[in-house]
C-alpha cells in the first residue's frame, strides 16, 4: 500500500511534466493566464480543498472535488471506480472539450493527482494553477462562498495504461537506479506523519521540493 501510494504521487509529477509539450494549455498556468481565460465556457476551475475550506472562500466559479473523497478511495487510497468519476465528472460539467485548472492549498501534490486522474481517464486539456489557495489568489480573483451551478455534459472516459505504473515496475526501477520522485510533504517524506500504513519513503526516491507556492 505504501508503494503504490508513493507511486501515484510519483506518476503524478512526471506525467505532468512529459506531458508539458502535448498540451494546448500551459502544464502551470499563471495567475494572468487564468484571468484572461477566467470567462471561457468551457473552463472548469476545480479546488481539491476540502469541503470545509471550500466553503470559507474559493475562486469564483471553482467546483469543489475534495481530493480524499474524490480522487482516492478512502481505505486504500487507489482509483476510485470509473462509473463513480464519470459521473462526478458528468454532473460538474466536463467532458473532453473542458479545459481544466486545478489548484488546491498550496502543497502541490494534491492538485497533481487529480491532474493524474484526469489523464488517466484520457483527458488531454487540464492544468496546475501556480499557485496554492492563500492571500495572492485572494487579492487576483473574484472570490465566492457558493458552489457554482453546471449543465451536465456526458464524460467519456478513456483509460489510458501507459501510465499507471505497477508494483514491479518500481521494483525494477529501484534495481536499475531510475530516479523516483516523492512529491508529499516533508513530514510525510520523513516519516513524521503518514497517511499509508508504513511512515517513511522508498529508500531511492528523492523529496521533490514542490515549486508551487501560497502567498
Amino acid at each position: 500500500m505504501f508503494i503504490k501510494l508513493l507511486v501515484f504521487i510519483f506518476l503524478s509529477i512526471s506525467s505532468v511534466v512529459a506531458g508539458a509539450t502535448q498540451k494546448q494549455m500551459p502544464i502551470v498556468v499563471s495567475v494572468d493566464w487564468l484571468k484572461t481565460h477566467l470567462n471561457d465556457k468551457n473552463l472548469a476551475i476545480i479546488d481539491v480543498r476540502e469541503e470545509n475550506a471550500y466553503k470559507k472562500g474559493h475562486i469564483l466559479g471553482a467546483i469543489n472535488m475534495p481530493v480524499m473523497k474524490d480522487f482516492f478511495t478512502k481505505k486504500t487510497l487507489k482509483l476510485p471506480k470509473l462509473t463513480y468519476l464519470q459521473e462526478l465528472f458528468s454532473n460538474a460539467g466536463i467532458d473532453s472539450d473542458t479545459k481544466i485548472v486545478v489548484y488546491d492549498n498550496g502543497q502541490f501534490s494534491w492538485a497533481a493527482r487529480a491532474v493524474w486522474v484526469f489523464k488517466v481517464l484520457g483527458h488531454k486539456n487540464e492544468s496546475l494553477l501556480r499557485y496554492g489557495y492563500g492571500d495572492f489568489i485572494k487579492s487576483n480573483f473574484p472570490i465566492s462562498l457558493k458552489s457554482p451551478k453546471r449543465a451536465r455534459v456526458e464524460f467519456i472516459p478513456r483509460i489510458n495504461n501507459k501510465i499507471i505504473a505497477t508494483k514491479l515496475d518500481v521494483l525494477i526501477a529501484i534495481q536499475n537506479e531510475k530516479p523516483l520522485l516523492d512529491g508529499r510533504s516533508e513530514d510525510m517524506y520523513m516519516g513524521r506523519t503518514s497517511i499509508a500504513k508504513r511512515h517513511g519513503h522508498i529508500p531511492t526516491a528523492q523529496h521533490f521540493v514542490d515549486p508551487i507556492t501560497t502567498r
